[in-house]
């Protein structure tokens, strides 16, 4: 990857127009739901494909240890984790963080529509792997 160069660059556009899209029309106000719906719609419109409900395996070790199951899987390469709460907290940050960590995508996405504001966290799985091999 050239230096500079977001990792997904283009889908990663996409995905963050498709949230304002949906943010500018619903704001803060709805249910979880309704965003996932939502946002699967803006993500759909930009002609980027999309799995919802997907089970993802959790390796620790190499080993199979668990599932998880993120709101939306973009293009088969970035994972979409849909919150809707007035604030994100550190543990929803670090949750994320490990289900990235413990999966094989290199890239996801932490969106919450608060109504305070929309808040897109972009984690890049490199970075999370070397936390893990370093601690």
């Amino acid at each position: 990857m050239k230096e500079g160069k977001l990792l997904y660059e283009q889908e990663s556009y996409l995905i963050r127009g498709a949230c304002f899209e949906v943010w500018n029309e619903f704001g803060g106000a709805f249910k979880e739901k309704v965003i996932d719906r939502a946002v699967q719609i803006a993500l759909r419109s930009k002609k980027l494909n999309i799995e919802t409900q997907k089970r993802i395996n959790i390796y620790f070790k190499n080993e199979k240890v668990g599932i998880y199951i993120p709101d939306i899987i973009v293009e088969k390469k970035i994972i979409i984790e849909l919150k809707c709460k007035p604030l994100m907290s550190k543990g929803d940050i670090d949750q994320f963080w490990k289900y990235l960590r413990g999966s094989q995508y290199k890239l996801g996405f932490l969106i919450n529509f608060s109504p305070k504001g929309l808040i897109i966290k972009r984690i890049v799985y490199d970075t999370a792997r070397e936390k893990n091999t370093s601690a």
